[in-house]
């Protein structure tokens, strides 16, 4: 029995990770944010409601001056402050930011949010398993193989949700009678909007598709539906 004991501490750590990291992160956005009023946006939100046979979709703001969505494991939507500056300085459209929306509802609607974390837990009870035995196998560099390991089937299972959530969000906005452009369009503005590099990483690491390989699944599903 003793020799499970080191395996039982390890998945008791990553459930109590898991129990804390939820806790955290719903303390923070509760702290952190407000319902999201803004008249040009609500509009667009009941469109989006009445798409899915849903009433107006319901938006939070997170008071951060970063750009991003959000989605809760509760199921809340959040856009953070900084991307309504953008919109307000003319840098982002009304469209471009339902299209956040309708992305991060398609995070939700797969279980994503919920999943990850999960998958955090999980992740570091993969990482000090793998750590422990590769640190006896090669010593110097065993701890680090075992975190880029671990980061690599992250990230491709975090990419494998973002295009997973596009398709949900490019069949929304289509329904919607958005159409497809507004999210392209934000695309290829994100990374100027972000700041962002993504050539400053390989892209098996990157939890986000490149760009272009987005815009290029949503083009295809264009071609599959009929719609340009």
């Amino acid at each position: 029995m003793l020799k499970f004991l080191p395996i039982l501490l390890i998945l008791l750590y990553a459930l109590a990770m898991w129990f804390f990291s939820t806790w955290r992160l719903r303390a923070m956005l509760n702290a952190q944010s407000t319902p999201l009023t803004d008249p040009r946006l609500l509009p667009l939100l009941e469109r989006l409601g009445r798409a899915m046979d849903l009433p107006r979709i319901q938006a939070h703001v997170y008071e951060v001056s970063i750009v991003n969505g959000l989605a809760a494991p509760d199921g809340r939507i959040f856009l953070t402050r900084g991307f309504l500056d953008r919109l307000d300085r003319g840098e982002v459209t009304e469209a471009e930011l339902a299209s956040v929306v309708a992305h991060e509802l398609g995070h939700v609607a797969h279980g994503h949010t919920r999943r990850r974390m999960i998958d955090f837990a999980g992740q570091n009870v993969v990482r000090m398993m793998l750590a422990g035995i590769l640190g006896r196998i090669v010593p110097i560099i065993g701890v680090w193989i075992a975190n880029l390991v671990t980061s690599a089937i992250v990230a491709r299972l975090s990419r494998k949700d973002e295009f997973e959530a596009d398709a949900f969000a490019s069949a929304l906005m289509v329904k919607a009678g958005l159409g497809t452009e507004p999210q392209k369009n934000l695309f290829r503005k994100l990374r100027r909007l972000t700041g962002t590099d993504t050539g400053t990483a390989p892209a098996w690491l990157l939890s986000h598709p490149p760009t272009e390989a987005r815009i290029a699944a949503i083009e295809k599903l264009e071609a599959r539906w009929g719609v340009s």
